[in-house]
């Protein structure tokens, strides 16, 4: 018997290791939400001081961060963590939120993510089990989580997670995972086009821009994997809770008018959300429409 079919078989087995791979996964994003923002901006430095002409030594910005190198280390004192203090969720337990070395604070961001990725992993394995879509899901989960607090704290939603998960849903519809191939390419231009379509119109009333492209691919992606049928559902599901997010915090006074609000997260919750239970949602409407 392979592992797989022992996976597959022994749910006393699949659950503890989809958990541990997924907090695995979710120590790597903090990484990945931590260094790929200033990575990207070290490089658009770079390649801004290149077109300018300018002395390449008075561009800031740390060129030589990497997603693996320098190692994981407080960003305080510069400790590299040891293997103990790099364990997911418990090392910040029993390091009791502080750095060993220098005991600054360590932020409680960390281990959220963590338990979160954990989590929504193991919902992705609940609804979709052991198979090609779970497999699948728990990728396209583990990009959202980044895409999502990424855009959440920098407006970003970085075109090197966004655009491997589109052409991705758009392989994963040749062998017909989620929707066949005709779906995914026609969810892919109406998801990109449509939010386009809608930023060009609301440029043209307001002169403002109000939805930076990143949105457009986000919802491109969800296109490719989920079929053009799926988008009205999603973009429901994120405007909603994303309107009225701005409207509260308005009125609590914690954002001001003209203020972008980053649209992404409601974007990857409400694509979460379809992806698991998408075709629920359509027959529970439709039965209370009375269709």
């Amino acid at each position: 018997m392979s592992p797989i079919d022992l996976l597959v078989e022994s749910p006393e087995l699949l659950y503890p290791t989809a958990l541990l791979v997924a907090l695995a996964v979710g120590s790597f994003l903090n990484v990945v939400i931590l260094r790929l923002p200033r990575m990207m901006d070290a490089s658009w430095r770079e390649e801004c001081s290149e077109l300018l002409g300018l002395d390449q030594s008075s561009v800031t910005g740390d060129r030589s961060l990497g997603l693996a190198f320098p190692p994981s280390h407080c960003p305080n004192c510069q400790h590299r963590l040891r293997v103990w203090e790099n364990i997911p969720i418990l090392s910040w337990l029993l390091l009791r939120g502080r750095c060993s070395a220098c005991h600054a604070p360590i932020s409680i961001r960390y281990p959220l993510i963590e338990a979160t990725t954990a989590i929504l992993s193991l919902i992705v394995i609940w609804q979709l089990g052991p198979t090609a879509q779970g497999m699948a899901g728990l990728v396209l989960t583990w990009g959202l989580v980044a895409l999502a607090v990424i855009d959440a704290e920098t407006q970003l939603l970085p075109d090197s997670i966004t655009l491997p998960l589109l052409w991705l849903g758009l392989g994963l519809s040749l062998f017909d995972v989620f929707i066949d191939s005709n779906q995914a390419i026609i969810g892919a231009i109406c998801g990109y086009l449509s939010l386009w379509l809608v930023v060009q119109l609301f440029r043209l009333a307001t002169g403002k821009e109000g939805m930076g492209q990143g949105d457009f691919k986000l919802f491109a992606l969800f296109g490719a994997w989920l079929g053009w049928t799926a988008l009205p559902q999603i973009l429901l599901l994120s405007t909603v809770p994303g309107a009225l997010f701005g409207i509260a915090m308005i009125v609590g006074g914690r954002q001001r008018r003209g203020t972008p609000i980053p649209f992404g997260p409601f974007l990857a919750i409400a694509g979460w959300i379809s992806l698991l239970w998408g075709d629920a949602i359509m027959t529970a409407y439709l039965g209370w429409v009375g269709l």
